[in-house]
């Protein structure tokens, strides 16, 4: 069974027009038990300032299918490193923290709809690559859609 690191953007995909079909059906997998939910406190940090509706999707998979994770100290010098590397800047540094605390807690993928900073293929080879040779494992980064229809 996958586990699923869902970064904010599944949650408030659930009310765009265009993500909603697939944030949801992502959302209804987890709840149904056919895969883990990944969530960390860099997400609870960002659904803290979301709108009620979107904090409530957060909350509707059951806590047994749910894996409930913190940031490790790790994840700050893997950030750095994908900065450093000029895959993301400064200011995208919680992004660059989802991608490094999904990889070293050990998600299968990691479920985002940022094009620009995440899900992008350029910057997925980076990403994968400062983690390799910063001995760490490789992580599969993909739209909820990719995730539903491989």
């Amino acid at each position: 069974m996958n586990t699923i690191y869902v970064d904010t953007s599944v949650f408030g995909g659930c009310y765009d027009q265009v993500f909603k079909e697939y944030s949801n059906k992502l959302l209804d997998g987890f709840k149904q038990g056919k895969m883990k939910m990944m969530v960390s406190n860099l997400v609870g940090d960002e659904l803290m300032d979301a709108a009620e509706e979107i904090k409530i999707q957060a909350l509707q998979v059951p806590f047994i299918h749910t894996i409930y994770t913190k940031a490790p100290f790790k994840a700050y010098a893997l950030a750095g490193r994908y900065i450093a590397e000029g895959a993301l800047k400064l200011s995208s540094l919680t992004d660059a923290m989802h991608i490094a605390t999904a990889t070293l807690q050990g998600a299968d993928i990691l479920a985002s709809w940022n094009f620009k900073h995440i899900v992008n293929k350029g910057k997925i080879e980076i990403y994968n690559a400062i983690n390799k040779d910063m001995g760490y494992r490789t992580i599969q980064i993909k739209s909820p859609r990719e995730i539903l229809n491989p």
